[in-house]
């Protein structure tokens, strides 16, 4: 009994140091840009909202609120919390306006994501 308990916390901190090993630490970055809806980011190709109205009515309905900088990157926010929760929230006062968002971005497939520390409204606009 005590060789397979022994074997088994072997086997859990083995696990542990791999996910560890194994995790994206992210990068720290501040980015520039609109806060609009997903699906009118990809469907429309917009560079910025229709409206702050628009931008609001959607994520409300459920559609997740994304930042589109400049360059035409899209942000997806996430948590960096497992369960995680939806970002819209943090995101929401800032519906179809630009903002300056700093936190630390996860690349993988050709998709970014940010998990925001900070958000605010951007003071100088291009």
């Amino acid at each position: 009994m005590r060789v397979q308990r022994a074997a088994g916390v072997v086997v859990l901190t083995l696990v542990a140091a791999l996910l560890a090993a194994g995790a994206d630490s992210g990068k720290s970055i501040t980015v520039n840009g609109y806060v609009l809806d997903s699906a009118c980011a990809f469907t429309k190709g917009l560079k910025k909202p229709i409206s702050a109205q628009c931008a609001q009515a959607c994520a409300k309905a459920g559609s997740p609120l994304v930042i589109l900088d400049d360059k035409g990157t899209i942000y997806w926010p996430i948590a960096d919390t497992t369960p995680s929760a939806s970002q819209n929230d943090k995101l929401l006062p800032f519906a179809g306006a630009r903002v300056t968002a700093s936190g630390k971005t996860y690349e993988r497939g050709g998709s970014t994501a940010i998990v925001i520390d900070k958000i605010a409204a951007e003071t100088s606009t291009k």
